[in-house]
């Protein structure tokens, strides 16, 4: 067990923690991967205290080459925490005074925990932000160029799980491409916003020693820094809010991998996975499963028990700091692992599948899809679109009645129904037509999906330089 030197709090205490107590206390493997955060935020924090004269500028390199050398040897995996390092702090105090001795011990001076644990969490979802983006660019490339191969695949388009409308299949993927590109603008503007370090604010009242904080937070990438420091060490709504964007990337991954369930059907057909991203059954050797977008359905119940779990954690704490807070490293780090499991092989799956083009275009017309055709071409003629709207149902009992689709339907059983009902109707009775028809901006026809696809892929450029722009902390 660690001595009382060895920790940062025990020197009001009789005796140390007990075995229970050290259990709890102590952090979970995963969460010491905060060490380069913390190293960065400490490396800024060493110049606070040179400008207040707590460290000479002599002792401020042997720090500051210190710290960069932990960090080395971390990223390398030759340093492990031991038992006795309570958190990612006592670990990174430890190996300071194992190598500069009671220098390494000046470092926290005029910092908390709490600050930098608030710190270190900014840090790391300001980071994995980019990492983040950077990995849903990779599905939405696999989107698009499944997108632009379908750019004139006719398929049938669905509402209330019924045929409705026919589509281009590459409409129907870039409506897919539009939501994970929401995603990424909710994490550039939610980073806007977690732009400001909590350094300085040390337990909950400001620092009497740092107080250059702007400076320290130029050189940790930040924009500024936290206006109120109670607030600071005691908010963690920047985090619950990354976590609802993930948890909203994962309801729409799990929507897309719902549509791949779907398409891979016998019953749709409209689609074939490649063998490296499907799997087979264990007593029935005729299945292909696609297991991909199924796990991918169970993982989204993952991302959103991770928001609701953060948000039931600070919902009724007092302010300023409470251990309670220390659940946000659980919660944040499970998300980003099990998005870093789920994008790359949605990104596979979507990137390889094949489309079968023949099987879309037969489906398109049949449910009576191209009744909306006839409704619309009685408006342009002066019809209510009321009666529109009747004459059109008639249509389609009589087909039915004749079991026909509406295709088939000749002129002499068009007048039957409604006089209004000219032959020259049967020429918007075609898919093409239908298509070509839904030509204003955002529709389906495939001229208007190609220009979705450019202002698309000019976003997601633009979403690629913010990803590069961020330098992130400044080395020593």
């Amino acid at each position: 067990m660690a001595s009382h030197s060895d920790r940062l709090w025990g020197a009001r205490f009789a005796t140390g923690p007990s075995e229970a107590m050290a259990r709890l206390s102590r952090s979970p493997a995963g969460y010491f991967r905060l060490l380069p955060y913390d190293v960065a935020g400490s490396r800024a924090h060493c110049g606070e205290l040179l400008r207040a004269g707590i460290v000479s500028p002599e002792e401020n390199d042997q720090i500051i080459a210190a710290l960069d050398a932990i960090e080395v040897e971390f990223n390398a995996g030759q340093i492990q925490p031991t038992a006795d390092d309570e958190d990612v702090h006592t670990l990174l105090e430890r190996l300071l005074t194992e190598r500069l001795g009671t220098l390494g011990g000046k470092l926290r001076a005029g910092r908390s925990r709490n600050d930098q644990s608030a710190n270190d969490m900014r840090l790391l979802l300001r980071d994995q932000g980019r990492r983040l983006a950077r990995q849903i660019h990779e599905l939405q490339h696999a989107l698009i160029s499944q997108a632009r191969t379908h750019l004139h695949t006719i398929a049938p388009g669905f509402t209330h799980l019924q045929q409705a409308q026919p589509i281009v299949f590459g409409h129907q993927l870039l409506a897919h491409a539009q939501s994970f590109l929401r995603d990424v603008q909710r994490l550039i503007d939610w980073d806007r916003r977690c732009s400001l370090t909590p350094l300085g604010a040390a337990a909950l009242a400001g620092s009497a020693i740092a107080k250059g904080s702007d400076q320290a937070a130029h050189e940790m990438g930040f924009d500024g820094s936290c206006e109120n420091s109670i607030d600071a060490v005691a908010s963690r709504d920047h985090v619950a809010e990354f976590l609802f964007i993930t948890s909203m990337l994962g309801i729409n991954l799990s929507r897309l991998g719902e549509e791949v369930c779907l398409w891979t059907s016998r019953q749709f057909r409209w689609v074939e996975l490649d063998d490296g991203y499907a799997t087979g059954s264990s007593i029935m050797p005729q299945k292909k499963n696609p297991d991909i977008a199924e796990l991918t359905r169970g993982k989204a119940g993952r991302l959103i028990g991770n928001l609701t779990g953060i948000l039931a954690t600070i919902k009724a704490q007092p302010l300023a700091y409470n251990r309670d807070l220390g659940e946000d490293k659980h919660q944040v780090l499970d998300a980003l692992d099990t998005l870093d499991l789920v994008l790359p092989a949605m990104a596979g799956m979507i990137e390889t599948m094949r489309v079968n083009v023949d099987e879309l275009r037969r489906q398109a017309p049949l449910g009576f899809t191209l009744a909306t055709e006839i409704a619309d071409w009685l408006s342009l003629r002066g019809v209510p679109f009321k009666q529109a709207h009747e004459i059109t149902g008639s249509v389609v009992r009589l087909c039915e009645d004749l079991g026909i689709e509406l295709s088939q339907l000749n002129a002499e059983q068009l007048q039957r129904v409604d006089t209004r009902l000219e032959a020259s109707v049967l020429e918007v009775l075609t898919l093409e037509a239908a298509i070509d028809a839904r030509n204003g901006h955002g529709g389906t026809a495939p001229v208007q999906v190609a220009r979705q696809l450019e202002r698309l892929e000019s976003s997601l450029a633009e979403q690629a330089r913010w990803c590069a722009r961020y330098q992130g902390p400044r080395a020593g």
